[in-house]
């Protein structure tokens, strides 16, 4: 099947893009049906080693689990900001896959004030077109790097 994405298919390159982004929302707004709502019902999101402090990566299954491990792994921070940046996308007809560039700040309060724990990473993901649109079909992080910075929280 050709690329649709050049082929007339720009909404659907739109459609994924807008996927990212309203993940990265969700999860800042800490709004676990929203989250859930992103995902096929059986989903798969993998989570690295890095994070999860274990010495393999950790597979969560199921839209409603995976959303609410997410949010209740940045629950205890002050909070959470999700930068999504370039995204690569191939897709073929109701699948594509792609992978997306993110910087995740999150904030905490340190012994001398707040902190951000920023993270830059990766998902590759897969994607399926069902009745509902869009949704992340497998959702894989990759932390690339991090660090740990003193920051200004507003009043």
């Amino acid at each position: 099947m050709p690329d649709v994405r050049w082929n007339g298919g720009m909404a659907t390159e739109f459609a994924l893009t807008e996927l990212t982004a309203r993940y990265a929302r969700a999860v800042d707004r800490r709004e676990a049906a929203t989250l859930a709502a992103l995902f096929d019902p059986d989903a798969t999101f993998v989570l690295p080693p890095a994070l999860t402090g274990t010495g393999a990566p950790t597979e969560l299954r199921g839209s409603d689990l995976l959303a609410s491990a997410v949010v209740d792994a940045v629950t205890h921070l002050h909070s959470t900001r999700h930068v999504v940046h370039q995204q690569v996308l191939d897709v073929d007809g109701s699948t594509a896959s792609g992978e997306t560039y993110c910087t995740a700040h999150h904030v905490y309060s340190g012994r001398n004030g707040f902190r951000d724990n920023r993270i830059a990473l990766r998902y590759n993901d897969r994607y399926v077109l069902g009745d509902s649109g869009w949704r992340f079909a497998r959702r894989e992080l990759i932390v690339d790097f991090s660090e740990d910075v003193p920051v200004t929280v507003p009043d």
